[in-house]
């Protein structure tokens, strides 16, 4: 069985309101059947660039449940408040 990754890179530039969107991500993501893999933490970059301090990887128990979930009604409006409030850039990828 494959899994669905959801990688987030991201710069966050209102932390105040990021906040918010932490609160109310975290619980819509586990009713999709996701667990957090990473949440930020110390890096290095080894190869190319990353573009933003912070990274975010999101395991769902499929790809198909992935893409259900960002593109679920529920996290619109979750979806516009990190999207305010911080810039990135992700990717949904299937993996083992």
């Amino acid at each position: 069985m494959s899994y669905g990754y959801a990688i987030f890179n991201i710069n966050i530039t209102n932390q105040e309101n990021y906040k918010e969107y932490i609160d109310k991500v975290k619980p819509l993501a586990k009713k999709f059947g996701a667990e957090y893999i990473i949440r930020g933490g110390e890096n290095k970059i080894i190869e190319g660039s990353w573009e933003h301090p912070r990274t975010v990887v999101i395991r769902f128990p499929s790809y198909e449940k992935a893409l259900e979930w960002y593109n679920s009604k529920e996290y619109e409006p979750v979806k516009k408040i990190r999207l305010e409030n911080a810039q990135s850039n992700g990717i949904i990828i299937k993996g083992a």
